[in-house]
């Protein structure tokens, strides 16, 4: 979804700016969406947020979100089951109960063999029937109960898992997820989760009671005579080779898969997503190309898969031939020297003739549960990050400066303002609400490109501060980093005198919001939608906003006002609307610092008047950092800003710097002619 009204994370969590990327979760990207479907702001400055088609696809490859390794995927595994525990524990005794009952019945219809063979009547033989009636009928029911529990206990793990995998994602830094390449982030969460979803529904609950069934049978075989439990493990080698070749090839073959399948949605959602692009710069058979040779990849990698199996299977076939011949021959030897009787031997062939399908299922779907595991190690790979506390942990220097207080730090002195540069705290002044301050901050999206070079920038409480400068200036890069999204290389950001990584993360979220350019408008009524960010706004503290906002007349002229659908299946909302909503969610979540990140570039001419108007109250009574569009915003600011090439190069008030004759000057003159 993409972003609107958002609440910067801690500079080391960094999760989302935005509030507006789900449901007020302050998930991922500021300026694009989930898939990443925005347009950078900054293309030149590195992979803004809203980045939506990459151009460093190989530098993007190697920074994939890490898989978990097997161990730590058990132990995550085990420990979301322990939340669980009492319902698993019943699940095991019922399945174990559903089995032995159903094992009952080879039993049973050996006494009946041995009856016949006996000569008895007739009426000995309704015993052991009516058992293996009520035999079978116990073994479905617990069976089914069995299955049901334990696909319950299962899916509830898997909701667990999904709601940390999410709380995990969205503590992340945006550059991490960005790097990553929305498509792997979306393959996980989607297609992996999918797949797990699909092994618990299906195949886990015949799988555990196939295991069952296995080591009950194996019991019941050795009971009737240890030599059939011997016979029986002449299949075994083959079966065990078969198996321990098809899991040592089979678990890289099938996260080579899913890797091979999050490439392709990667490549897909790039290419449809600047499919405009694409065919403006004729560039569509390289995209093609590129899309071709993914699909290659997968199809590649999922035909190994299939010879696997193949394989597999065949060796599982002749296991069992091997497995009934020697059971078959020791029953033939074993009635010849009267050492079991004709029913006891009747009963061992069928148990290992029962044998046939639970194996079959244990093995058989041991693809599906290696496929299944591969996408369980990416979902708990992302666990491997740091976790939303983690990442809001203090650094060892930020607990030693919170007892003795910050090292002097060096500090840039902007041309056309020196004295106002830095703004300082005084050593003992108690910092005043909302005082946002860039400590000499430096930043690259890629080693060896600084994107931000030492920029050290006091906004004063209540004050507001535009920065304007050509595109790829580094202005987006440096709201990111004041809101939180991004954390700095070097030197740091502090609000109200504390750094923003020792911030907890909803604390910042609920000081500090981020509107970026690119808006989103939830699926529900307006009301709904502005409440995502402020849950206990009433109608009139909504209406009153909007009045302040200049937004009630349109609100009102909505078919149902305040309780009108929106979003996607809902009434359509022009983008200078849309920015409005964002800018009323901005109001309504009154935080001590608001960022626009040019958040009324989109605007036509006609809507620009009032969305600047809009940003302007919404902006009064706090401290503002706003990246403008135009300089008119510019004017009407406190002190601007001007950057190039990653660096302050101009700061002062509108008036000094216009008079200066310097870069903002230039742009002035420049502005107000082609107006």
């Amino acid at each position: 979804m993409t972003t609107t009204t958002g609440t910067g994370a801690g500079a080391g969590a960094g999760a989302g700016t935005d509030a507006g990327a789900g449901a007020g979760a302050g998930a991922g990207t500021d300026a694009g969406t989930g898939t990443g479907t925005g347009t950078g702001t900054e293309p030149d400055a590195g992979p803004s947020a809203g980045t939506t088609v990459s151009t460093e696809s190989d530098s993007t490859a190697g920074a994939r979100l890490p898989t978990a390794t097997p161990r730590e995927t058990a132990r995550t595994t085990l420990r979301l089951l322990t939340r669980h525990r009492l319902r698993l524990a019943a699940t095991v005794l019922v399945l174990l109960a559903a089995t032995a009952s159903a094992l009952a019945v080879p039993a049973l219809l050996g006494t009946m063999v041995d009856a016949v063979a006996d000569g008895r009547p007739w009426s000995a033989l309704l015993a052991p029937a009516g058992g293996i009636v009520a035999a079978t009928a116990a073994g479905v029911g617990l069976g089914w109960w069995g299955q049901l529990l334990l696909a319950r206990t299962a899916q509830h793990t898997l909701a667990g898992l999904r709601e940390d995998v999410f709380a995990t994602a969205v503590a992340q830094p945006s550059a991490v997820l960005e790097r990553a390449g929305s498509g792997d982030l979306v393959s996980r969460v989607a297609g992996d989760a999918e797949a797990v979803n699909t092994v618990i529904g299906r195949v886990l609950p015949a799988f555990v009671g196939a295991l069952f069934t296995i080591a009950l049978t194996l019991v019941g075989i050795g009971v009737i005579d240890p030599r059939f439990a011997l016979a029986v493990l002449l299949a075994t080698p083959v079966q065990y080779l078969a198996l321990r070749r098809f899991l040592a090839r089979s678990g890289p073959v099938y996260r080579s898969v899913r890797e091979a399948e999050a490439a392709r949605g990667q490549q897909l959602i790039e290419t449809l997503a600047g499919a405009d692009t694409v065919t403006a710069l004729r560039d569509q058979p390289r995209h093609r190309a590129a899309v071709a040779a993914t699909s290659e990849r997968a199809i590649g990698h999922e035909l190994r898969a299939v010879r696997l199996r193949t394989t597999f299977y065949g060796l599982l076939n002749l296991a069992e031939f091997i497995g009934l011949a020697a059971v078959l021959s020791v029953g033939y030897h074993l009635v010849g020297a009267g050492a079991v009787t004709l029913g006891a031997a009747t009963a061992a062939a069928l148990y290992f003739h029962q044998l046939f399908g639970p194996i079959g299922v244990l093995l058989s779907n041991v693809d599906e549960l290696q496929n299944a595991g591969a996408g369980l190690a990416r979902l708990v790979g992302v666990l491997t990050l740091p976790a939303p506390e983690q990442a809001q942990a203090p650094a060892p220097e930020a607990e030693a400066e919170a007892e003795t207080g910050p090292e002097p730090r060096g500090t840039i002195t902007p041309a056309g303002d020196p004295a106002r540069a830095g703004h300082p705290t005084p050593a003992g002044q108690p910092a005043l609400p909302g005082r946002l301050t860039l400590e000499n901050v430096s930043y690259g999206y890629a080693p060896g490109r600084r994107t931000l070079h030492g920029v050290t920038l006091t906004v004063e409480p209540g004050e507001t501060v535009a920065v304007v400068g050509a595109s790829g200036a580094g202005k987006t890069t440096l709201a990111k980093i004041a809101a939180g999204v991004l954390a700095p290389d070097t030197g740091r950001v502090l609000l109200d005198g504390t750094p923003l990584d020792r911030l907890p993360t909803a604390e910042l979220r609920r000081r500090a919001v981020l509107v970026s350019q690119e808006v989103h408008v939830f699926d529900g009524t307006v009301a709904e939608d502005l409440r995502l960010f402020a849950p206990g706004a009433t109608d009139a503290g909504i209406r009153a906003a909007a009045d302040r906002l200049g937004a009630a007349a349109w609100l009102d002229a909505l078919p149902h006002g305040l309780d009108t659908r929106v979003g996607a299946a809902g009434e359509p909302l022009t983008a200078a609307r849309a920015q409005h909503l964002a800018l009323l969610r901005l109001a309504l979540a009154a935080p001590a610092v608001a960022l626009l990140d040019e958040a009324t570039a989109e605007a036509g001419t006609a809507d620009a008047d009032l969305l600047e108007h809009a940003a302007t109250a919404a902006l009064t009574g706090r401290t503002g950092l706003v990246i403008a569009h135009r300089l008119g915003q510019a004017a009407r600011a406190d002190r601007v800003v001007v950057m190039d090439a990653g660096r302050i190069v101009e700061l002062g008030t509108h008036a000094e710097l216009a008079a200066a004759g310097g870069p903002y000057a230039r742009l002035w003159a420049s502005w107000t002619r082609e107006r």
